[in-house]
């Protein structure tokens, strides 16, 4: 039993009374669009709702409708909506001090929970950041400078930001039209077990995918490799669990090349996965660590973690060098020392295990009820659901399909990621087994919908 019980509601439940969106969100709306440029997060034009207030993993629009949220802010929101511990956090350090790169009790704070919760022995020296990009950028400089090399390797699926750098390690289509991409950019396959490019099955594969990353490097690259970037589980592609074999051998490739190891931990970090970090699950020992997502409780805070040997490398290290604006402010930096404070008080990585263990027990059977699901995957509260039109080619359902789904769960009351074939479900780690249970029910619902019309065969909603 948590001595500390978790500070949000339990058992919420969603509240519609109007059509979504209702008209006061679609007046509010209309107003925006004539100032909002285009590109905005999908699921929130899809949505077409106006937030007006949220708690735990209930969000309120001005309509009066309540919504529950398993998107949590693409991996933003750990610790719920509007957590009081963390509000009551801001409100005070905002009436102090909220700008400058000065030392603060808060600052020191964060630093010491950082160093206590280290992803490995001796990768415990953080430079802070206020967005992952940055972050991430911030690491491939660090890297450079120790090895004195310039070329980075990067997977396929991988997502580490839309900035020039992250950009070209991009591994999707996303890029496309955006080159020319950064030099001495590298991707290679990732062990996405589910779409094996090479149609072979785990384990029987031997880890063939490792075997033809070592091959390719060989040959095209320039012998400058100065790191290797990978999620110990991936994000964007579609909430992605490789075997536990792969992120070390991924770690002694990078040693062959004289390379480092950058793990990104930005969705997989502070408990998300059900363990702290996700390269915990594996146990391999990382070089450097990118951090952000719900490192700042929902404040735009991200850092990077590595050993004193790498971090002390000139130019990286000068004054000013690696510094941001933003980064480390005190405001900032009480956000996250906060954060991290409640994942600790409230036991938060256990329930991730507890109640995430529990969210996939319900969802596994998904797998034999219906035919458009093809798997069933999840570590903790980090899960996806692959939608397919046929379970033997894995082709996936066509997009139009997915929105139609997405509306299906907006109008019963669920805020969720099932706009894309690969279903990314990622609460706050805050969440109840009954608001689970609240949760499956509804997308029960919406599943036998498509079962019944067999909308997966469909190209259109």
């Amino acid at each position: 039993m948590n001595p500390n019980p978790i500070s949000q509601p339990q058992n919420q439940k969603p509240n519609i009374k109007t059509a979504i969106p209702g008209p006061k969100s679609q007046a509010l709306r209309s107003r925006e669009d004539k100032g909002l440029a285009p590109g905005l997060q999908g699921f929130a034009l899809m949505a077409g709702i106006v937030a007006d207030s949220a708690q735990g993993n209930a969000v309120t629009d001005v309509d009066g409708n309540t919504f529950l949220d398993i998107i949590g802010g693409i991996g933003v929101n750990g610790l719920g909506h509007s957590h009081p511990k963390f509000v009551n956090g801001i409100k005070e350090q905002v009436e102090k001090i909220s700008v400058g790169s000065f030392t603060s009790e808060a600052r020191v704070e964060l630093f010491e929970r950082i160093y206590e919760k280290a992803p490995a022995p001796g990768v415990n020296r953080a430079q802070l950041y206020s967005g992952g990009s940055e972050a991430v950028e911030s690491a491939l400089r660090l890297a450079k400078c120790y090895t004195g090399k310039y070329e980075f390797v990067s997977f396929w699926g991988g997502f580490h930001g839309k900035t020039m750098g992250t950009l070209s390690l991009m591994g999707s289509d996303f890029k496309d039209k955006l080159g020319p991409m950064v030099p001495g950019s590298h991707q290679v396959p990732y062990a996405n077990c589910y779409r094996c490019p090479f149609k072979m099955e785990y384990p029987s594969c031997s880890m063939a995918c490792v075997e033809f990353v070592r091959k390719q490097l060989k040959v095209t690259t320039a012998g400058e490799v100065a790191a290797i970037i990978a999620e110990p589980m991936q994000g964007t592609a579609g909430n992605i669990i490789p075997p536990k074999e792969f992120m070390p051998a991924v770690k002694e490739i990078a040693k062959e090349l004289g390379a480092l190891l950058i793990v990104d931990e930005m969705i997989t970090g502070f408990g998300r996965t059900g363990n702290y970090w996700g390269a915990q699950h594996s146990g391999v020992v990382p070089d450097i660590v990118t951090l952000g997502k719900q490192f700042g409780g929902g404040y735009p805070m991200s850092a990077l973690i590595s050993r004193d040997e790498i971090v002390n490398t000139k130019p990286w290290s000068n004054a000013s060098g690696s510094s941001s604006s933003y980064g480390g402010n005190p405001l900032g930096a009480k956000a996250a020392a906060t954060a991290l404070r409640i994942i600790d008080e409230e036991g938060l990585v256990e329930n991730s295990r507890k109640v995430g263990g529990y969210f996939l027990k319900l969802l596994k059977p998904f797998e034999e009820k219906y035919s458009f699901v093809g798997e069933v995957r999840g570590a903790g509260l980090f899960m996806g659901i692959e939608m397919v039109k046929d379970k033997k080619t894995k082709e996936p359902i066509a997009k139009a399909v997915c929105n139609r789904i997405f509306q299906e769960h907006l109008k019963r009351g669920l805020l969720t990621m099932s706009y894309a074939p690969s279903f990314r479900i990622q609460p706050p780690m805050t969440i109840d087994e009954q608001t689970v249970d609240n949760v499956v029910g509804i997308m029960k619902e919406v599943f036998d919908l498509v079962e019944k019309e067999k909308l997966w065969l469909h190209n259109g909603g």
